[in-house]
């Protein structure tokens, strides 16, 4: 059993996991445990794997009403998570994160069921600083992680990403045709997650006239709350080099044309930034608990290895600071040259070998 959810960043690494489980053992059974109403409840079953959802919702900060039903909520999701895995009997149950993934992983340590968590940020959720009390295994992405969990259960392998995504080989060419692009001229990604990033949005789009007058072409990733405005913004302006779409489903190709990236702070994206070795500016999502984001872009930028923008500064800052990067190529070189060293390959692997140790045990 695979349990987590909520956003990609979750998603994805479990798919990730389940993948990596199923290339070893083929005949491994997988059932997906996440919240009702949530992106994974679409996003795994289009992977080809069943879910089952939890009545769960995460903890509603600045408003007391919403609230009121979550302990009714938490009563639920503990009952029928008890059920499910008394009714699938797993050798082993992975919890990666997000609300989601407690209940779940609370029942199967109660039913000793041999567990594993994910963590995937250098500063970790409280849901995953709970359950590693009872965890037999704590995969990690980053060093120093024994501050929060116990020593003796670490392992450190890396986030788990979506290897498509990160082997760009030959892809440049498939991806100037695919975004409509031309090689001679710099190209900005912008990406703000599955879901858009507010902050970004807004930062670029007070740049857009100066990023047209310097020439860039971009890749401009909104989310679908902000579409509609940064479509209106670009069409006032006439801007034919920026391509606005909602969610880009070819990251491999958007990553192989990109000069520079400009993205949230969330341990995938950080990952894969690593691995495809892209300079980048990170823009932190101000709001995200225990401020893990800007944890996870100061692993890099302490090491020279991105450039950090802070979510109210974006809207002030973050075009010039993009215009001037993008037009510094030592500088860009510095960039790749540092962060081509912080990726971690085969994580999922890594994980899977030690999923199927404690299923087998």
């Amino acid at each position: 059993m695979i349990s987590g959810g909520g956003t990609g960043g979750h998603i994805f690494p479990a798919i990730a996991i389940a993948n990596a489980v199923r290339d070893r053992e083929a005949t491994t059974q997988f059932l997906f445990v996440g919240a009702e109403g949530k992106m994974e409840m679409e996003k795994v079953p289009a992977a080809g794997y069943t879910i089952a959802g939890l009545p769960i919702r995460g903890f509603q900060r600045g408003s007391i009403t919403r609230n009121l039903a979550l302990p009714w909520r938490v009563i639920r999701s503990m009952m029928k998570a008890r059920k499910l895995v008394r009714e699938f009997k797993p050798n082993v149950a992975v919890g990666v994160g997000g609300y989601a993934s407690g209940p779940l992983l609370a029942a199967a340590q109660r039913m000793d069921v041999p567990t594993l968590i994910q963590e995937q940020n250098s500063f970790p959720g409280k849901t995953n600083i709970y359950l590693a009390k009872r965890v037999d295994r704590i995969c990690v992405a980053y060093d120093g992680m024994d501050k929060f969990f116990p020593k003796s259960k670490i392992l450190l392998t890396g986030n788990p990403v979506r290897q498509e995504v990160v082997r760009l080989a030959g892809k440049h060419p498939r991806g100037l045709e695919h975004f409509g692009l031309v090689a001679d001229k710099p190209i900005l990604f912008i990406t703000g997650g599955s879901l858009g990033a507010r902050g970004v949005n807004r930062g670029i789009e007070a740049a857009l006239a100066s990023f047209q007058q310097e020439g860039l072409q971009v890749i401009w990733q909104t989310g679908t709350p902000y579409f509609a405005q940064a479509k209106a913004a670009v069409d006032a302006l006439n801007y034919t080099d920026c391509k606005v779409t909602e969610f880009v489903n070819k990251m491999d190709y958007a990553y192989a044309v990109a000069d520079l990236v400009v993205a949230r702070a969330g341990a995938i994206s950080v990952s894969e930034l690593c691995l495809v070795q892209k300079p980048a500016i990170l823009v932190p999502l101000p709001t995200a608990a225990e401020d893990h984001q800007t944890h996870n872009a100061r692993a890099l930028t302490d090491r020279g290895a991105a450039v950090l923008v802070h979510d109210d500064k974006a809207v002030a800052e973050l075009g010039s600071i993009v215009i001037a990067l993008i037009k510094d190529k030592d500088a860009l070189e510095r960039l790749r040259n540092a962060i081509s060293g912080l990726g971690t390959r085969n994580a999922a692997e890594a994980i899977a070998a030690e999923v199927i140790r404690l299923g087998r045990g």
